[in-house]
């Protein structure tokens, strides 16, 4: 053990001349050392817990980059991308690419349930945002914060009705666990449909919490009227006597071509009159100026079919059965409405109408993805970027979007908390230092004659400032263990009982967001030691003045 080291400790046991005078300013020195500990622990985690906890939220409801439509300024009202893409669902065997999912949205209107305690209360609209998803989509961010029910279940052969809604708007339209939710959208024409409450989560962040909820993807696809779907149909009038086959397309630009099976036309009905039995089959696509569609961007064609079934065959024509009004009478076979008959003399004529199963299921309003770190988010992002061909498949041109481009207020506004950290850091490291520098100059003072007498036996100027700095170390020591001790014991009491909470409509989160680093605070606790003991090595140079004959005489 080094002499310095050793005077050092023994300085700090025994009581030496002039404690009275010193122990006031080294009390003071050592709580500057741990309020300064306190305060920057507590920034740290504050700081860095906020960070997380908003960065974390904001990429729950979303994802770190988004997959969409090149020129849409956001995907909440975004035109649909085609499924079939080269490169889902690969990336989800990236190794920068944690998950990739296809998403959809469409704004909706909720109508409060009625209260069955007071049913004249009127009941009130609120505007939501309803997200489609499907069977991939990871779960993991609303699993953390279910507070009641569990996770919807979608297959990918069946359109689920099941909802996961959040606590606020439960709690703001009086709507419980397994009560059904009438939810109104809005097309050409207002489309109501009813959802069941299989779950309801609660994740603090107050902006999104009052407007999402999440649903199945194919109520969304359907909703947006994306792809097409067709239907064949016998109409109930006549004409010339024959029966009129009709196709009734839906989806896709609007301007629809047919083909019969002779290649695209525009004729969407035709007179008919069976005499055997067969299946008609119409497939029904979108064009814009031309029908073979080479100018522009198709729809993927649907296809449907209607299948003929002649009873009591015969070649000679014979009148169809009509009504008083002249219309053709359909004998309904089930409550489907898709298998009837129609009377034509002797003759019965089934029908089996077998609508298009639509390709609204072959597109999506964009691809979510995740990545593994964010820290690399940059990188990934151009990773991404590049693996996203220009002109898949339809010739549609796609874009990709960073979630700190997408959300750049919320992240800028984040950012700037790091300056905050480093302004109070220097700031309670700047005091600490200042309070320290006055202890060691009073401790040099009160100890005059101690250093003439190091000098007087040989004792280098470096040595005994040595000595000083060692006992200097000791109280800072001392003074950052009480710190470590009262911030971090705060930081747990915080994290884990939220003892002081926040505005959510100000703050995004409803507590004060702590997050201990190990790595942060052992760099901390590292740096301010390091830096006092650097500034100290200053004021210990008035060492190097004082004369081992005066202070000894003075003595």
């Amino acid at each position: 053990m080094k002499f310095e080291f050793f005077i050092a400790r023994k300085l700090l046991k025994n009581e030496v001349e002039g404690k009275k005078v010193s122990q006031p300013i080294v009390r003071i020195s050592i709580i500057s050392i741990a309020l300064a500990m306190i305060v920057n622990i507590i920034t740290l985690a504050v700081v860095k817990g906020f960070q997380q906890e908003v960065r974390d939220k904001v990429i729950g409801f979303g994802a770190h980059a988004v997959i969409s439509k090149a020129g849409e300024n956001t995907i909440y009202e975004s035109e649909p991308i085609s499924k079939q893409q080269t490169f889902y669902p690969s990336f989800n065997h990236s190794k920068k690419i944690k998950h990739i999912q296809p998403v959809a949205y469409k704004p909706a209107l909720l109508q409060s349930n009625i209260s069955e305690k007071n049913p004249e209360i009127q009941q009130e609209i609120q505007g939501v945002l309803v997200k489609g998803v499907d069977k991939s989509y990871d779960w993991t961010f609303f699993a953390s914060n279910l507070v009641n029910g569990r996770l919807p279940h979608y297959q990918s052969n069946t359109t689920s009705d099941e909802i996961l809604i959040s606590a606020k708007i439960a709690n703001a339209l009086n709507y419980k666990l397994g009560d059904e939710v009438r939810t109104f959208f809005v097309k050409n024409k207002p489309i109501k449909k009813m959802f069941k409450i299989v779950g309801i989560y609660e994740t603090g962040y107050e902006e999104l919490d009052k407007q999402m909820i999440i649903a199945d993807l194919r109520h969304i696809q359907q909703l947006n009227d994306w792809g097409m779907q067709v239907s064949v149909t016998v109409s109930d009038t006549l004409h010339n006597g024959n029966l009129v086959i009709q196709a009734n397309p839906i989806g896709g630009n609007g301007n629809y071509r047919l083909d019969w099976g002779y290649g695209y036309d525009n004729i969407g009905a035709y007179g008919f009159y069976p005499t055997k039995d067969t299946i008609i089959r119409v497939i029904a696509s979108d064009y814009w100026m031309f029908l073979d569609g080479k100018d522009g961007e198709t729809s993927i064609p649907d296809t449907a079919y209607l299948k003929v079934k002649i009873h009591q065959n015969s070649s000679n024509f014979q009148p169809i059965k009509t009504n008083s009004e002249g219309l053709v009478e359909k004998k309904y076979l089930d409550q489907s409405g898709y298998h009837f008959s129609i009377t034509a003399g002797a003759r019965t004529i089934e029908f089996t109408q077998i609508d298009g199963k639509g390709s609204y299921q072959n597109y999506v309003g964009a691809f979510e993805c995740s990545v593994h770190d964010w820290n690399s988010l940059e990188e990934d992002v151009r990773f991404i970027k590049n693996k996203v061909l220009l002109g898949g498949p339809n010739n549609q041109l796609l874009k990709v979007t960073s979630i700190v481009d997408s959300q750049s207020d919320i992240f800028v506004w984040l950012s700037f908390l790091d300056i905050n950290v480093w302004i109070i850091l220097s700031l309670m490291i700047i005091i600490g230092v200042i309070n320290m520098g006055s202890a060691l100059l009073v401790m040099i003072l009160v100890k005059t004659n101690f250093i003439g007498m190091m000098k007087a036996l040989g004792a280098s100027n470096w040595s005994i400032r040595k000595i000083f700095l060692h006992q200097a170390g000791f109280l800072i020591l001392r003074g950052m263990i009480w710190g470590n001790a009262i911030g971090i014991g705060f930081c747990i009491l915080q994290k884990y009982f939220k003892i002081i909470p926040l505005n959510a409509e100000v703050y995004y989160l409803n507590a004060v967001p702590i997050q201990i680093n190990l790595g942060i605070l052992l760099l901390l606790n590292c740096a301010t030691l390091l830096v006092c003991l650097i500034a100290l090595i200053i004021p210990s140079y008035i060492v190097t003045r004082i004369s081992p004959s005066k202070s000894i005489k003075f003595n």
